[in-house]
């Protein structure tokens, strides 16, 4: 399989990663069904969500992948009065990625980023590769070191 961009900052950075790859079911593009494709708990499979603040800004979140994002929580965390997901159809052209593969790593843009406290609790988490079908796994640090991200409390 060939790198992914993810994957390749990933590597450039000296970030220790592994790759796992899962059969994509387009009608099921959710990240329980990538955990369980994988092979791992849901709560060591972290999805990658993109939303706006109250203030215009674009802010991405990792959550575990059974979790759901808790918006008041999150407003806190990213000190935006309110905040609400990015339409689906909005993400390809912010992000770089596809519904489905959307990386918190390589985005075209990098957006202030919040990883749900939990993945503290793992020596690794997976998240997506920037690929369907294509997770990275890593130490939850070494993925909010190069992102510079915080770990906040972000689900319900």
């Amino acid at each position: 399989m060939a790198k992914t961009n993810a994957m390749r900052l990933l590597g450039a950075a000296g970030i220790r990663y592994a790759v796992k790859e899962y059969p994509v079911d387009e009608s099921d593009l959710s990240a329980v069904h990538a955990a369980e494709s994988l092979g791992m708990p849901p709560e060591q499979v972290f999805k990658t969500l993109v939303l706006k603040g109250a203030s215009g800004s674009y802010v991405v979140c990792c959550i575990p992948a059974a979790a759901e994002l808790d918006l008041k929580k999150t407003s806190l965390a990213t000190k935006e009065k309110s905040i609400d997901l990015v339409p689906v159809k909005e993400i390809l052209p912010l992000t770089g990625y596809v519904r489905g593969g959307c990386s918190p790593v390589g985005m075209k843009k990098q957006f202030p980023t919040f990883i749900d406290e939990t993945a503290l609790l793992f020596d690794t988490i997976s998240v997506s590769a920037g690929e369907r079908g294509v997770q990275v796994i890593l130490a939850p640090k070494d993925l909010s070191g190069f992102l510079n991200a915080g770990f906040a409390d972000l689900t319900s």
